[in-house]
Formats: C-alpha cells, sequence, structure tokens
C-alpha cells in the first residue's frame, strides 16, 4: 500500500501561500506563540524555506520578474558589514548557511563577502573551529556551526580546494569507528525530549554527512552508521515520526546514503525505513493543515518535506505525489 501524499503537498503549497508579505518576502508562522516572541515580519527562514519548499514539490519560480524578487528579498536580509544572516531561534552561521543555500537555488550568491567568517578560511582556524565543538554535549545543535560553515564559505565561494579537503580529512580523522557518528571515540547519550539517546549524535552526523555527499567524499564507516541508526529506532531513544520537524530527515539520510556505500543489513534497513515512513505519513497526514502549529512554521514543514523526499528516493514506488519531490540537499549543501 503506497503513502499518498498528493493532498500534503497541496496543502503545503496553500501554506505557503498564506505566509507571503509581498513577492519574494516570507514569514516563518503566521500566528504568534504563547510567549509572544515570534517574528511576524519577513523572516531569513520564512524567505528561505518558502524558496526550498517550492523547489521541494515542483514549484519553484520561474519567471524572471518573480526571480529577482525573491533573490532581492534573501540579499537584503545579510549584514553589509560582517555578511552574515541572522535570527534569534539559530545561530548566526547556520541561518547564514541557510539563506545562501536557499539563494544557490536561483542561481544566486549573497551580495556581501562573508567577513564574519574569514578567520575560518586559514585551514588551521578551521581545525581549532571544528575540534572546539561541543560533540560530547550538544552534538546537534553544534553541527549547524560545524555543517554551516562549510556550506557557507563553498556556496559563496570563499575557499578552495584545499579547505575542503581539510575540512573533510579532520572529519575522517574524528569519526567513531564503533558507531561511525562524528566525533570522538565513546559518544555518551544526550539528554533531549525527556529522554536520554544517541539520536543527537545522529543528527549532528546528518549534517556533516550532506556536506560528504555533495563533495562526493565517502563516509568512513557506514556499516556501523547502520547499526546505530537501526538501534536507536529499534529502541525507540527517541519519538521519531511523532512531529513536525528535521530529525527524520537526518535518520532517514544516514540510512539511506550509507546504505548506498555499502550493502550491510540492507533489507532489514529497507524495512525499517519503510515502518518509520509509514508511522510519519500516519501521523502528518491526520494534521489540520489549516491549525497545527508545527505545519505552519514553514522551516519545520520544510524539514518534514525533505523526509518525505528522503524515503521516495530511498524507496521507489511507495510515496505517491504528482511530480516526485526534489530534495535540495542533491543540489547543494545544507537545509
Amino acid at each position: 500500500m503506497t503513502i499518498d501524499l498528493r493532498d500534503y503537498v497541496e496543502a503545503s503549497r496553500n501554506i505557503i501561500a498564506n505566509h507571503a508579505l509581498s513577492p519574494g518576502a516570507y514569514r516563518r508562522w503566521n500566528w504568534q506563540d504563547q510567549d509572544g516572541t515570534r517574528d511576524l515580519n519577513i523572516n531569513p527562514y520564512g524567505c528561505a524555506d518558502a524558496a526550498n519548499i517550492l523547489y521541494t514539490i515542483g514549484s519553484f519560480p520561474s519567471e524572471s520578474e518573480d526571480r529577482v524578487s525573491w533573490i532581492s528579498a534573501l540579499q537584503s536580509l545579510q549584514s553589509p558589514e560582517t555578511g552574515l544572516f541572522e535570527e534569534a531561534t539559530h545561530h548566526t552561521i547556520h541561518t547564514t548557511a541557510h539563506c545562501i543555500a536557499a539563494l544557490e537555488l536561483f542561481d544566486a550568491k549573497p551580495l556581501h563577502k562573508l567577513t564574519g567568517l574569514r578567520i575560518y578560511a586559514e585551514p588551521d582556524e578551521l581545525r581549532h573551529f571544528l575540534s572546539g565543538l561541543d560533540w560530547r554535549g550538544n552534538p546537534w545543535r553544534e553541527s549547524h556551526r560545524g555543517a554551516g560553515l562549510f556550506a557557507a564559505m563553498v556556496i559563496a565561494d570563499e575557499v578552495d580546494l584545499a579547505w575542503q579537503d581539510a575540512y573533510f580529512d579532520w572529519l575522517w580523522q574524528n569519526t567513531d569507528p564503533e558507531t561511525g557518528l562524528l566525533a570522538g571515540k565513546n559518544l555518551p547519550r544526550v539528554a533531549h525530549s525527556g529522554t536520554t539517546t544517541m539520536v543527537p549524535h545522529m543528527a549532528g552526523t546528518f549534517h556533516y554527512l550532506f556536506n560528504m555527499q555533495w563533495a562526493r567524499r565517502p563516509s568512513r564507516y557506514p556499516e556501523h552508521l547502520i547499526d546505530a541508526c537501526l538501534a536507536m529506532y529499534r529502541e525507540r531513544q527517541f519519538p521519531l515520526g511523532q512531529r513536525i520537524g528535521f530529525a527524520e530527515i537526518d535518520w532517514f539520510y544516514c540510512m539511506n546514503r550509507s546504505l548506498r556505500q555499502c550493502n550491510h543489513r540492507f533489507e532489514e534497513s529497507r524495512a525499517a525505513i519503510e515502518a518509520l515512513g509509514r508511522e510519519l505519513a500516519e501521523y502528518v497526514l491526520n494534521l489540520d493543515p489549516k491549525t497545527d502549529d508545527g505545519l505552519n512554521d514553514l522551516h519545520a514543514l520544510f524539514g518534514n518535506l525533505c523526509a518525505f523526499a528522503e524515503l521516495q528516493q530511498a524507496l521507489p514506488g511507495l510515496v505517491v505525489t504528482d511530480r516526485p519531490l526534489k530534495l535540495v540537499l542533491d543540489r547543494r549543501p545544507f537545509i
């Protein structure tokens, strides 16, 4: 039995339209939260994720006038002094990479040089930066910086191949041989969502894995990463398939891209991918797109659609859409 997402894709298209402020300018949310802290004006994630979602579902702007408006809106959010993009919910490096990656969909670049990141263009400073991340205590959030730095610098054409080699060599040397996770040995479970789990390590590793995939670099221990991901799902270490967000694309991607590099536990892995895909679809298709808070956060909605895009690739024939979903990571790094 297939997973029919045609109505969900149409609902996503409508959600995007409801978040529009002007051509190319979008909110991230359409209503205030209980704390009253949400930015309901033009927002970096609103603009970037509206573009990301429309690309994913095959409705990307094609008219030159529309594209100019989108590019202008995104470029206007960059600081001329630092070259960075900022938003309260994410680290500046994440927001910068996310906006630059959205501009790439339009074959465009930021207006200003990334002067705020220039120090890391030196390989020694890059290695020092990576070594200083909190890989053991906060790997998911810290990966926004470690992976975002690569994506921002590479998409903006501010580093060369030698810099990329230094980046990937550091990751290679710091991959756990027992789990395939980054970075370090004997990684501890991390407190998250009311439990202790290895999922934040997997989600962090995902961010580096999509950089590797874009650069056509191998991961070091794909079979052990599969083992780790299967254990997370089997032991229910995290509420996968029960929210709108990014954890599912992280897990699907780690599993599917590792399976492309090896055939380890192949049938078992495919069965687990399908099982989680069906759980996620059952959860999503029972939500009301007009009122659900998760679906109406464009950043969270984008993450959910990415999960289905990777699922559709991993198990051809399972997910039904009018047009195949297109994962932005197959074009450029970063989500």
